[in-house]
């Protein structure tokens, strides 16, 4: 299968690409688009005699070339329209009837500049079907984010993620303004559908869902504590659909200096206890190194409770009901991975029985609190 994507090196057209390129490499296998697949790139600097042959051979067309940012309002036509145009007259020369998957914007219902060169376009391709018996299919996309869309461009997620991410000052002229958003991999995943032959349509036009709708305040907020996790050791709400897709967005821009930030390691003659991630409906992570010889807890829980994960070095997990003498103990080690709950009511401790230090994740359902640590000290 030969597919023509124009605009190949836009935000949509670099997702789209690559995504195909998974697909054709055997790397993606869940889609049905399973026929060898040829890729024809298309984007302002391709030498333009190459669109000839593009659309002599292509079995398909996603057509994203579009201008939305030009030097003078005159470009919208030539963007938008005109090489609209010339990809049309260049698939009717061959007597190519493929399907033609088009990108356009909901600011084509709109009188300015850009929303009327986007009309003629759509206005061009419902003519060309009429007259070809093509198949067009016309997506008139609202505001979409994802990674590898430019900052301070078009997109205020793209430009919000950029500026935060790097400490740099946003504008906010009224936070309630309603935005609605699409995901570019939803983007992606509904023209994959759409090659497939299984395109989602709504009256005249093709239909890309979800549409999150948020308000610019709202979409601030988020950015803001996803920046301000590092600090909080807090992980955003990723059952929701939009959070996961936002936070996934804000990583893509972190500079590639700062994909690191150092934790809070609270040490002293036994090792170190660090805090990893904390969550309010999930609990806390952590990391526990012990030094050899070392043995920490003798304490017991109510209602806390936990998971330790030995990963480097051995040791022995201890446990004792308060009405008993006799102990339970679980031998761990590096070299065996294996995950030890620790019951609520059972005092317990870990010992480092080697030679090097012990390095332990543990996982607790609650996050610690101070005020109400649920913590008794017991000797096992």
């Amino acid at each position: 299968m030969n597919i023509l994507i124009t605009g190949a090196k836009g935000f949509i057209g670099k997702n789209l690409v690559i995504a195909l390129e998974n697909i054709r490499d055997g790397k993606d296998k869940t889609t049905a688009l399973t026929d060898a697949l040829n890729i024809f790139a298309f984007d302002v600097d391709t030498p333009a005699d190459l669109l000839d042959g593009y659309c002599k051979h292509a079995d398909a067309v996603v057509h994203l070339a579009g201008v939305n940012r030009p030097q003078n309002t005159e470009e919208f036509m030539q963007g938008n329209r005109d090489f609209t145009e010339t990809l049309l007259a260049t698939l009717k020369k061959y007597g190519n009837t493929c399907p033609v998957f088009v990108s356009s914007s909901t600011q084509a219902a709109l009188d300015n500049p850009y929303g009327q060169s986007k009309k003629a376009g759509e206005d061009l391709l419902r003519a060309y079907a009429a007259g070809t018996g093509a198949k067009v299919v016309i997506y008139r996309f609202t505001n979409v984010f994802g990674k590898w869309c430019r900052p301070n461009y078009n997109s205020v997620v793209a430009t919000f993620c950029h500026n935060i991410a790097n400490d740099l000052p946003i504008q906010i002229n009224d936070e309630n303004i309603l935005l609605k958003l699409i995901y570019v991999d939803d983007v992606v995943s509904e023209l994959i559908r759409a090659l497939c032959g299984n395109e989602t349509v709504d009256g005249a036009f093709g239909v890309v869902s979800p549409v999150h709708e948020v308000t610019l305040g709202q979409l601030a907020n988020l950015l803001y504590s996803f920046r301000d996790s590092r600090k909080t050791l807090s992980v955003p709400q990723l059952d929701d659909p939009f959070v996961k897709k936002l936070h996934a967005t804000y990583l893509s821009y972190l500079p590639t200096d700062a994909f690191a930030y150092p934790l809070k390691m609270n040490c002293d003659v036994r090792g170190s206890f660090t805090e990893i991630i904390r969550t309010p409906e999930r609990g806390q992570f952590s990391v526990n190194i012990s030094k050899p010889g070392i043995t920490k807890g003798n304490h017991w829980h109510n209602t806390k409770n936990e998971k330790f994960l030995v990963v480097a070095g051995k040791g022995v997990i201890r446990f004792r009901h308060p009405e008993s003498d006799e102990v339970y103990s679980y031998f761990v080690s590096g070299e065996n991975l294996e995950v030890v709950d620790i019951p609520t009511g059972y005092t317990h401790n870990i010992e480092n029985l080697g030679d090097t230090d012990m390095v332990t994740f543990m996982w607790c359902n609650e996050c610690f609190d101070p005020n109400k640590p649920d913590t008794y000290f017991l000797e096992v």
